[in-house]
């Protein structure tokens, strides 16, 4: 039996976190996943996993060679896509994180648009705010609308992104007028706590110095639609993307404030791990974002 067989084995039991479950998603049984891992183990002179009758854990050399396998494993993958690409359809899972922001706005289409257009790829979406480690938790790429931070992640520019600081027209009447952004520091906010710093407000200054200013409100919400509907009640100012305010600017239903003085240093990002071989699917998977975002701009 290959080591890449044995290895395969392993890491199916690691990511089902069992043989019994790993056993009913590979198709294989029990007692030969459990064969593989112990010839594998035999092979090493390590032992790899602690098995009793209740519990499942990796030991400490089980840990350091997982994550080098699965790196291994998902590098010959990427390689026989790379060679195939040419000659077959594209396949296969692609696994894929986005924050819930992008999925439920209007955006969000692109990833409807691409299954559509690739029937043979199974799309998995998990949308949740947190910053994920792609390789650690086995995610092919994300999609990230950010200020991008140097890292050891590839990154290609899907669109331009920036902020809005939005209110009804009767709150600004009410509370203004505004002349500088330290103004805003008397209004009542709409706080989305998803944002760092989430209870100070980041302007640029015309001279090019930054400017804070310190936010306070009655809605604390992790979900920027969550603060652009409270805005809509007049509750309070709220810093929203601007692919969600953009409709509510259009029907002048939400008026912006400063929009001189917000930064223009963010944007859309397809980030994936740095790999040799870029397997087809995660190449086609990007492409065809770009292009769907050129086509709506």
């Amino acid at each position: 039996m290959d080591t890449l067989t044995r290895m395969r084995a392993f890491i199916d039991v690691v990511e089902a976190e069992g043989f019994s479950a790993a056993a009913r998603r590979t198709g294989r049984s029990k007692a030969l996943l459990s064969k593989y891992v112990r010839e594998l183990e035999d092979d090493l002179g390590a032992l790899l996993l602690n098995r009793t009758t209740r519990q499942f854990s990796l030991t400490e050399a089980g840990h350091t060679y997982y994550r080098t396998a699965a790196d291994i494993l998902k590098e010959i993958d990427n390689l026989a896509d790379l060679v195939r690409e040419n000659n077959a359809d594209l396949k296969g899972r692609l696994r894929v994180s986005v924050p819930r922001t992008f999925i439920d706005a209007d955006i969000g289409q692109c990833l409807i648009d691409f299954a559509k257009a690739q029937p043979d790829v199974s799309l998995e979406i998990v949308a949740e705010d947190r910053f994920v480690d792609l390789i650690e938790e086995n995610f092919d790429l994300a999609i990230r609308i950010t200020k991008l931070e140097d890292s050891g992640l590839i990154a290609r520019k899907l669109a331009e992104f920036r902020l809005y600081a939005v209110a009804t027209p009767h709150l600004v009447a009410q509370f203004g007028p505004f002349a500088h952004p330290q103004d805003l520091s008397k209004v009542p906010f709409i706080i989305d706590t998803n944002t760092r710093g989430h209870n100070t407000l980041r302007f640029t200054d015309k001279d090019g110095s930054p400017i804070s200013v310190a936010i306070s409100g009655p809605i604390e919400v992790n979900s920027p639609q969550g603060t652009v509907r409270a805005a809509r009640a007049g509750l309070g100012v709220a810093v929203v993307p601007d692919f969600i305010a953009q409709p509510y600017l259009a029907s002048k239903e939400l008026v912006s404030l400063f929009d001189d003085y917000f930064t223009r240093d963010r944007g859309i990002y397809a980030v994936y791990p740095h790999r040799r071989y870029l397997p087809a699917k995660v190449r086609s998977f990007v492409d065809f974002l770009s292009n769907w975002f050129r086509k709506q701009a």
